[in-house]
């Protein structure tokens, strides 16, 4: 089987395959250009008299229920991250696979971490085919690199639910690694002594896989409460020592930057926004678990307080800036995707108006709606802007993909868009003639912030017109390019060859962009 096949130049002006691992896939057609066709993807119809009465679905160990769910060569197992670096059952059931001699398996991760480096054997071995989930560190620059069987496929977390629901990925394993579970197999993430907060980037794997394993290390007695896994959807459950370690869910830097620069982003980000109203009583907002989105976060308080006015809520991965907003009475509501320390897991067990989402409510596209848009302003980051303000997030201005594309597509979709961003990086600058990989058409991005100025996309001329007499340095984002390469010089392109390696889905599923293979030698 090929890796891919029949490459076409799509709405973008990307050259992208359209025949993906032996199967068909549609090319990018422009922003809420593609329709889909058809009813949603249905798993097999179960029968309560093949399950147990008493309600106990216990099984032995991993292994016993890997092999109960029929696993076999060329199967789809998937696994979530709300444990992020800190996982530990994804590299198990690979482990077992490897020992029971199966190959060809497609990884659906709603993420991967560094820890699954131990998984780049099994790569090399054939036990797995590819990898269809971000890539992060070792397994990114495995791929980057031409090294696997298959094509990548990364997807946001909305185009991963979508995917799932449209039938386009049809899950034959998940397994949920679960902090409280019962023997029914209800389970959540919010108990436990391994709590990650919440578990709904498992929520399309339970819904539609043909098998669902759920583990865990803290089995309780039926009910398990809340449940955010319905038992009903399990067909084993597992008890082990560790599900997961919960001190390694941290992601970012979880603490507010000291960088003058990246302060100064933070400062001019909050400012730009109270200018030209962007801030109100009742806005909401979403930022990410960076030092400088965290700074951004802790402006924002500053301006509501100063005002006496409240957020509606705040869209979240959260933490403890958040969180302390939500318990000083700033905002509402934090509607919470993941959760990035343990104050946030804390926060959700206890306060009800942290209340958890998923992709399906919060980012799924193939939806009658979703909250997406309702958000006034959305804080990302990104690995490079170009002059048409496109954007990158998954690799770095050495063709190299190391990082996932997460929440980060879905988003966008707020009312505005800002990114945040230093003018240059390592002494190279972020601000490119054309961005390395397409990860967002510039008609997404709204506004990019420097510590060096502030350039609006030209189609926002409401913005523009509001900050004309705001005393910030609005600029053009051609200035800000100049003024990069005049302290950096011209940065080289990177050494690429032709040779595809992965994909970036739009959140419609359409193929977005390619990645090609980087020369190494």
């Amino acid at each position: 089987m090929k890796k891919y096949d029949k490459i076409v130049k799509n709405a973008a002006g990307r050259e992208v395959p359209t025949l993906i691992n032996g199967e068909k896939h549609i090319p990018f057609q422009g922003v809420g250009k593609y329709k889909p066709k058809g009813r949603k993807y249905a798993p097999r119809i179960a029968s309560c008299a093949d399950y147990p009465e008493d309600g106990n679905k216990l099984v032995a160990n991993l292994k016993e229920a890997l092999i109960k769910a029929g696993l076999r060569d060329g199967m789809t197992i998937s696994t979530h991250h709300h444990f992020r670096n800190g996982d530990l059952i994804a590299n198990q059931i690979f482990d077992i696979a490897h020992e029971l001699g199966i190959k060809n398996l497609r990884w659906f991760p709603s993420a991967s971490f560094p820890c699954h480096e131990h998984l780049i054997p099994y790569l090399e071995d054939g036990t797995i085919h590819h990898i269809e989930g971000s890539m992060n560190g070792a397994l990114g620059k495995f791929c980057s690199e031409g090294k696997m069987a298959g094509l990548g496929i990364l997807r946001s977390h909305g185009g991963r639910y979508q995917a799932v629901q449209d039938g386009e990925v049809q899950i034959d394993i998940a397994v949920i690694a679960a902090p409280t579970a019962d023997p029914f197999g209800n389970a959540n993430g919010v108990n436990g002594p391994a709590a990650c907060g919440l578990l709904g980037f498992a929520l399309a794997d339970s819904q539609y896989a043909d098998k669902v394993i759920v583990v865990t290390d803290n089995l309780v007695p039926f009910p398990a409460i809340p449940w955010q896994i319905h038992g009903n959807y399990v067909d084993y459950v597992v008890e082990v020592d560790q599900v997961g370690i919960p001190e390694k869910i941290i992601s970012g830097t979880t603490k507010i930057t000291k960088s003058p620069d990246r302060l100064l982003i933070a400062e001019m980000t909050a400012r730009f926004c109270e200018a030209t109203g962007l801030i109100y009583d009742g806005f909401s907002y979403q930022a990410g678990a960076g030092g400088t989105a965290l700074s951004i976060g802790n402006y924002f308080g500053e301006i509501l307080r100063k005002n006496n006015w409240k957020a509606r809520f705040i869209r979240a991965g959260s933490n403890k800036y958040p969180v302390e907003m939500l318990e000083e009475g700033l905002v509402e509501y934090i509607l919470d995707g993941q959760t990035f320390d343990l104050e946030g897991v804390r926060s959700m067990r206890e306060n009800p108006n942290h209340v958890w989402t998923s992709p399906f409510t919060s980012y799924n596209y193939h939806g009658k709606g979703n909250f997406a848009s309702m958000v006034d302003v959305v804080v990302l980051g990104a690995t490079e802007v170009d002059i048409n303000f496109n954007a990158n997030v998954v690799t770095h201005s050495d063709g190299y993909l190391l990082h996932g594309i997460g929440g980060w597509q879905n988003a966008l979709f707020g009312k505005t868009t800002i990114l945040p961003i230093p003018l240059f990086r390592d002494r190279i600058p972020v601000i490119r003639d054309e961005v390395t990989t397409l990860c967002a058409p510039g008609e997404m991005i709204d506004v990019i912030v420097t510590e060096r100025g502030i350039a609006i996309n030209p189609l926002r001329e409401d913005l523009i017109e509001k900050a004309k007499n705001s005393g910030l340095p609005i600029k053009t984002i051609e200035q800000l390019k100049e003024e990069a390469e005049a302290i950096c010089g011209v940065p080289d392109k990177p050494k690429l060859s032709d040779e595809i390696v992965a994909v970036i889905k739009w959140v419609d599923g359409t193929v977005l962009d390619a990645v090609r293979k980087v020369i190494t030698e």
